[in-house]
């Protein structure tokens, strides 16, 4: 990437984003997002070291192979639908620019149906809190939204057969087309959210269209506690994934997803 053309790019009216760093190599973005403290922040490498996902997962990506980047926003009012409309503003953006339709594994993982459901995006946010409580910059608190999208991998790049890549989905595109589509359709989804009302309601309704985990049979890995199985049936206003499991309905804020092809689900009683 050439860091002074994406610093033009993201930084020019009426887009929203007004400090921008490239590296060659860093640590972790996210980190980087966290230690900097700016909101309207994006900071992109062309190599990521300490990569994090969720559920404290390690995210390792070859050199130049995709797009490895963090944006930093004011903390928003109903945080919580944060990290669902991030992945659904990456899903957004590819569909945009590369033509390939993506859906979403709650909370925020962005799959290809065309690729075999394979994972194309992950995503990682975190909040710092308001200036007062712990030392940063922004008066409002700070939400940083990570974003490791596969770009150029071939299957051999990749850490394991769940996962693909725009390449391998026949498309060619540059990562710095890919970043101004992330961030614009992030930019909107974050207006979205802020605004409250109908925008957030509708916002919420495109999430949930785009959710391929509503009807799935599925088996949720919980932080800590036993697993749940059971028939994802909704996300509730609160961002929640509600899992109709044999003793009702239970919803569920963090956990990681899993959906149950139909052998499976059959073995376990969901069909």
């Amino acid at each position: 990437m050439d860091p002074r053309a994406v610093q033009v790019t993201l930084t020019t009216p009426p887009r929203p984003w007004r400090h921008v760093e490239v590296h060659d190599r860093i640590g972790s973005t996210n980190a980087r997002a966290l230690q900097w403290g700016m909101p309207w922040a994006v900071i992109l490498a062309e190599h990521q070291t300490q990569g994090r996902g969720r559920m404290r997962r390690d995210w390792h990506t070859p050199s130049g192979l995709a797009l490895t980047m963090s944006a930093s926003l004011p903390l928003p009012p109903g945080v919580g639908w944060l990290p669902l409309l991030a992945g659904l503003a990456v899903a957004e953006a590819i569909g945009a620019t590369a033509a390939v339709q993506a859906v979403l594994k709650w909370p925020n993982d962005v799959l290809v149906p065309a690729d075999g459901d394979r994972k194309v995006c992950g995503i990682l946010c975190e909040a710092k809190p308001a200036a007062g409580t712990t030392t940063s910059t922004c008066a409002e608190g700070l939400a940083v939204v990570g974003v490791g999208l596969n770009v150029a991998q071939r299957r051999a790049d990749l850490p394991g057969d769940a996962a693909t890549s725009l390449a391998l989905c026949g498309v060619d595109l540059a990562r710095e087309t890919l970043a101004a589509a992330v961030l614009d359709a992030l930019a909107d989804r974050y207006a979205a959210l802020v605004a409250g009302g109908p925008r957030a309601q509708a916002a919420r309704a495109a999430y949930r269209r785009s959710c391929a985990t509503i009807g799935a049979a599925v088996r949720l890995v919980r932080p800590a506690g036993p697993d749940v199985l059971g028939r994802a049936v909704a996300v509730d206003d609160e961002g929640r994934l509600l899992v109709q499991e044999p003793a009702g309905t239970r919803a569920w804020a963090a956990g990681d997803v899993t959906h149950l092809r139909p052998a499976a689900a059959a073995a376990t009683g969901l069909t």
